[in-house]
């Protein structure tokens, strides 16, 4: 099955949307603003992407910028910052089974379906 990690209010996360919708696959959404992940979650995701939690963290925005840019942060602590702060998991992410991207461009989900 394939989901899509999404935050309807991202123009990105929007264009990912309307590309599976496309698509004659059965999705599913979630809302991860308004249904967080937990850890486990997560962490799954991020093995799937094949990358380093700190590479799914929007740095530019402002809680990072405030609290957290420079530091050199382990990767179980940027879990719990993505956790805390689910406004900070970049977007959108799908998953299809054992494979996952980062849907910037949009394009990309091509990759995995």
């Amino acid at each position: 099955m394939i989901t899509i990690y999404h935050n309807p209010r991202c123009s990105k996360s929007r264009e990912g949307l309307q590309l599976l919708e496309l698509q004659d696959k059965p999705f599913t959404t979630v809302k991860y603003l308004n249904e967080p992940l937990n850890r486990e979650e997560l962490t799954e995701i991020i093995k799937k992407l094949i990358i380093k939690p700190i590479e799914l963290v929007r740095q530019k925005e402002e809680v990072w910028v405030k609290n957290y840019k420079g530091r050199d942060l382990p990767d179980g602590k940027v879990i719990d910052i993505m956790l805390q702060h689910p406004n900070l998991i970049e977007r959108p992410i799908v998953v299809n089974g054992d494979k996952a991207v980062i849907a910037r461009p949009a394009k990309r989900i091509n990759e995995i379906i």
